[in-house]
């Protein structure tokens, strides 16, 4: 036998603090905008805190959002969609965007 039982899930961590914030797995998409670049779209998050609620205009329409900040160094990693005013949109409530270049890729 390998190693491989010993290897825990494939996981994206902060890049200041390493704190694991979403898993591979969780990744609903990949061809996200933010202001800074590429992100993704994760179905859950862990170990971060949600900012206050705040209606903010983004390139799929009006969403109400918050701020998603690692939950041991307080950066900002992204957003997450508390509500989508539109139908086609539904689909991103509850979810995460993480910036790509505010989290590491932990290949294990």
């Amino acid at each position: 036998m390998g190693d491989y039982n010993l290897i825990g899930p494939r996981f994206y961590s902060c890049y200041r603090c390493r704190n694991p914030v979403a898993l591979h797995d969780d990744i609903v998409a990949k061809g996200f905008q933010s202001r800074n670049g590429r992100a993704f779209l994760f179905s859950h998050s862990m170990n971060v805190v949600s900012g206050p609620k705040e209606d903010r205009q983004l390139m799929t329409g009006l969403h109400m959002v918050s701020d998603v900040h690692c939950g041991d160094c307080g950066e900002v990693l992204g957003w997450k969609y508390e509500k989508a005013y539109e139908d086609s949109q539904k689909y991103k409530e509850g979810k995460a965007v993480l910036e790509k270049f505010k989290i590491v890729d932990e290949k294990r």
